[in-house]
């Protein structure tokens, strides 16, 4: 499906009766009443605005999970609709991550100093999970602000006169998106950091930051918090599993249709994203003389998850009116204003958090595809609770190569059992075992796209919508051969735990790099999901 030069209907999902336009709630005849403020987003009326519109798809998708939803059959504009923009999730056959949302508010482009419109991006609604529980009329309407339109809107402020509306343009790079720039432009990881700088630089943003050492902080967190629960286990009591933080697309699913008792499961170190929020909203302010509300910061990501993750962010200048990140762009996003720009581009190395200082070459988190909370929080607790080294760290494949175990064995006796559940045939699985009593694991790494952080929907896609496989490969080889270094042996995150935060357990430190979770507070049974 795919909804077509539509800016007022920004963000859509299925719904179980029908479609229903943002702010409005289709009855199962068909009819509309008013949206309370928490009523769904869904599809409705547009076409009585937008008659060449084709009628929605009304048949179950192959993910579907609600019993109730009964969908038509194509029509041949549908047809042509699906020949002409191929979903991810048809041609993958699994449903990796929650949100192929793709804001439908016309991007825009820098050419020749003037900046231009380009295309209405594309919906894509297939891969959502019709669990009628993940977006409501208002956070559809403040998704929509998440794209390529708002950028160029700052950036078009800091050029005219009126300097109290000049922002100073603040933009963070995942790691994981590093390796998609270096495959794409033939580069290698430093030089695709020193190149993306350069471009976004000239653009007109100030600072450029890589948000690995957000992701020490929370691998640091969650490393100090699985040792806490470990040794406060009990049958009566249980804290373990501790299940990973953070992927924002599963931490909604677990908050919005699972509930209790997953829920209580969730490690509460906050995501990389939310700390690097309060990194530059709060420490890198304070530190340049600057309101928080004077810096316009940008996620650049690799899935489109993070957009709906920054609306939900609890960071320490939210008391303030100012949110940690205030647009999330994909790494997609990104390459396709470089490919299309005509600006001259002079390479320049990342900014960091402490002045003239810049980045020399770029570092990551010891996982194949991701942070590798696994591997580090394996390593932490083995040596904190049996006094056991761990070199490296061996995975072994299970029901398939997204779920992987890795265990800590001494005198025929299993100390720890870990687990891997990439993408959400492994996630329901994990949820499924652990709700029945019987899952035998004390922690679980969870990631909603299948193959990993580098697998997300927000970049390595072909032109029809497809994983770019070739190209996926190539990023796996090259964010393999990227120095790894250990969050324990950063000196910045040490000095930042002192001078930031008033020592590693401060309340400062609750406060700043935890959160909590809230639920439905009881599992919503006609959702379940059955592989």
């Amino acid at each position: 499906l795919v909804a077509r030069s539509l800016p007022e209907l920004s963000l859509v999902e299925r719904s179980g009766e029908g479609w229903g336009r943002v702010g409005a709630k289709t009855t199962k005849g068909g009819g509309q009443r008013a949206a309370g403020g928490g009523d769904r987003v869904s599809w409705c009326s547009a076409q009585a605005a937008h008659p060449d519109l084709p009628a929605p798809l009304q048949m179950k998708c192959e993910h579907c999970t609600r019993k109730e939803c009964s969908k038509k059959t194509k029509t041949d504009d549908q047809e042509n609709a699906s020949v002409d923009v191929p979903s991810p999730a048809h041609e993958n056959g699994e449903a990796s991550r929650f949100f192929s949302f793709v804001s439908a508010c016309s991007k825009q482009l820098l050419l020749k100093g003037e900046f231009h419109k380009l295309a209405d991006a594309k919906i894509f609604l297939s891969d959502c999970l019709a669990c009628d529980s993940c977006v409501s009329a208002e956070e559809g309407v403040q998704v929509s602000q998440q794209n390529a339109k708002d950028f160029f809107r700052v950036l078009n402020l800091n050029k005219k006169c009126d300097t109290s509306k000049h922002k100073v343009l603040a933009v963070s790079v995942c790691p994981q998106s590093l390796p998609y720039f270096a495959a794409k432009f033939s580069l290698s990881v430093t030089d695709a950091s020193r190149r993306l700088c350069g471009f976004l630089k000239s653009l007109g943003v100030h600072y450029v930051f890589d948000t690995t050492i957000a992701a020490d902080f929370s691998i640091l967190e969650s490393q100090k918090e699985f040792v806490r629960r470990f040794r406060q286990h009990n049958e009566e009591e249980p804290t373990l599993p501790m299940l990973t933080s953070a992927c924002p697309g599963w931490v909604r699913y677990a908050e919005r249709v699972l509930g209790h008792p997953v829920t209580p499961h969730l490690c509460t170190a906050k995501s990389p994203q939310q700390i690097m929020g309060s990194l530059v909203k709060d420490y890198f302010a304070r530190r340049q003389n600057l309101s928080p509300d004077k810096i316009f910061h940008v996620i650049v990501a690799p899935c489109y998850d993070k957009k709906l993750e920054a609306l939900q962010e609890d960071v320490l200048t939210a008391s303030r009116g100012s949110r940690g990140t205030d647009c999330v762009l994909t790494s997609g996003e990104i390459t396709q204003m470089m490919e299309q720009s005509d600006l001259s581009v002079r390479d320049a190395a990342l900014d960091t958090l402490f002045g003239d200082m810049k980045e020399e070459e770029v570092r990551r988190h010891d996982g194949a595809s991701s942070d590798g909370y696994l591997a580090h929080i394996f390593r932490h607790a083995a040596k904190e609770l049996f006094n056991e080294d761990v070199g490296e760290v061996t995975y072994r494949a299970l029901r398939n190569k997204d779920f992987q175990e890795v265990t800590l064995e001494k005198s025929g006796e299993v100390l720890l059992r870990f687990a891997a559940a990439y993408g959400f045939r492994n996630i329901q699985n994990v949820v499924l075992k652990l709700k029945k009593g019987k899952f035998p694991y004390h922690f679980v790494e969870v990631l909603a796209c299948a193959g990993g952080c580098l697998n997300g929907r927000g970049q390595a896609q072909t032109e029809d919508g497809c994983v770019d496989k070739a190209l996926l490969q190539k990023m796996k080889g090259i964010y393999t051969d990227i120095p790894v270094r250990l969050p324990e042996t950063s000196s910045h995150v040490q000095e930042l735990y002192q001078e930031w935060l008033d020592g590693t357990d401060s309340p400062r430190v609750q406060e700043a790099l935890h959160t909590a979770y809230q639920g439905p507070g009881h599992p919503a049974n006609s959702r379940d999901i059955k592989w």
